[in-house]
């Protein structure tokens, strides 16, 4: 795992945990959104932007990590995300106004936006191609457990030591990122080659700002607006290119990339649904609610790895097929017995998705690269990433305007409708993407 000096394993997970701790903090702040409001005296919509702008930030950053690997060594980009994270994390543990503390979650989203896309483009260059699968897998194992983490880090810390801590304890956490970093990293020089396309950065970045609130709202206003722009960076884009849209016109990569965001709305929706529903449907704690995610979470992130492991010596389409069969069936049974299922049931069906999808999520993300030319890779991953996160804003907010939607029909029985609608759609979501994945598959 060494090459011209760079230790593989150790660069990778420099940069993850990186990645893990933005995770972290953004599902470890929701749980502190009532306090933050009471302190900094705002309102709900006020205290949203404390998670919107550091996915707006990383939405804009994403798109240009390409145009960054291209033309900056690994080092140096990963030095400026772990200082800029640094300097976000100590900006909102002094923040004295929500101000001050947007600024500092903006500076996060930026070290994260750049980290993420760096992480995969290391594992894609450096890793030798006979454990591309297992570094894969070690990569998305260090963000797929920050999810379930978050909730309890935050509550835990909040009740005891008050919300500022979350930044404090982190910032150990990154001081040992960037010591692994500068010692795996070595030196290089990297010729820039291109001029930096800022019409169409700034229009990309528009653009996208404008579709995360569209999201948000669900304004047909704002989406227009918001495509309105995206159009105008299309034509910017093809006079000084940011990023190499023609790769779109690879079909193996749309299908791949299909099945790979599908599983990102399935975690993000789920992530609303069911601690909605344990609460208000089935009447349990919130801790109770928020450890309910926490062994399926623990199961999708330690067959991340042994997936990837699986993909280096049998190839991709057994473990891949196996997983996304096992997710299909989970969520129709989740779909169709939704109501009848109780706590523990519930949490077995979850389980037994979180085995289906540690099998396939990483190994989709891998095979979905490994469709495109070396040269295409930093576009490909800064495409891939960035989709992820507009996937991940959607899928929440479409699930969330079904529940409450059924809720506010249905007074008595809203809850569990709403629930079992929203769990319908991704399930079928997933079954297309059992059929996309069957008609694609490798071959080899």
């Amino acid at each position: 795992m060494q090459a011209k000096e760079w230790h593989v394993l150790r660069a990778v997970l420099a940069a993850g945990i990186m990645s893990f701790s933005g995770v972290l903090i953004e599902t470890s702040m929701n749980v502190t959104f009532t306090e933050l409001m009471h302190e900094f005296s705002t309102t709900a919509n006020g205290i949203q932007w404390v998670t919107t702008g550091y996915l707006l930030a990383i939405a804009v950053i994403v798109p240009v990590s390409a145009f960054l690997i291209r033309n900056f060594a690994p080092r140096r980009l990963f030095i400026i995300a772990n200082l800029a994270f640094i300097l976000g994390v100590l900006t909102d543990a002094f923040a004295p106004s929500l101000g001050v503390l947007l600024v500092g979650r903006v500076l996060q989203g930026i070290g994260t936006g750049i980290a993420l896309p760096l992480m995969f483009h290391i594992i894609l260059t450096k890793s030798p191609s006979d454990r591309r699968g297992v570094m894969m897998g070690i990569g998305t194992m260090t963000t797929s457990i920050a999810p379930a983490i978050g909730p309890t880090y935050g509550g835990v810390l909040l009740n005891s030591l008050g919300w500022r801590a979350i930044f404090w304890f982190l910032i150990v956490l990154l001081v040992i990122s960037l010591v692994m970093g500068l010692t795996s990293m070595p030196i290089e020089s990297v010729e820039k080659t291109e001029k930096f396309a800022l019409p169409a950065f700034i229009t990309l970045g528009l653009g996208l700002g404008l579709l995360l609130i569209a999201i948000e709202k669900m304004s047909l206003l704002w989406i227009i607006i918001a495509l309105v722009v995206l159009v105008i960076f299309f034509q910017f884009n093809k006079r000084q290119p940011l990023l190499r849209l023609s790769i779109l016109r690879n079909r193996k990569f749309n299908a791949f990339l299909y099945s790979f965001l599908v599983y990102q709305a399935i975690l993000l929706g789920l992530s609303f649904i069911l601690p909605n529903y344990l609460q208000l449907g089935m009447h349990v704690s919130a801790t109770a609610a928020g450890l309910f995610m926490f062994p399926g979470a623990v199961i999708g992130s330690v067959l991340a790895p042994i997936s990837g492991r699986l993909l280096d010596r049998v190839g991709a389409t057994k473990p891949i097929l196996t997983g996304v069969t096992i997710a299909t069936i989970a969520l129709l049974l989740m779909a169709g017995l939704f109501g009848q299922l109780n706590f523990w049931l519930l949490m077995a069906v979850h389980m037994l998705l979180m085995v289906g999808i540690g099998l396939s999520y990483a190994n989709l993300m891998t095979i979905t690269l490994a469709t495109l030319p070396a040269a295409d890779n930093a576009d490909g991953n800064s495409i891939l990433n960035t989709l992820t996160q507009f996937i991940g804003a959607s899928a929440t907010a479409v699930v969330a305007q079904i529940f409450a939607s059924a809720v506010a029909t249905h007074a008595n029985t809203g809850v569990i409708r709403g629930s079992q609608l929203g769990v319908v759609v991704l399930a079928v979501l997933v079954v297309v993407s059992l059929v996309v994945f069957i008609i694609n598959r490798p071959k080899k």
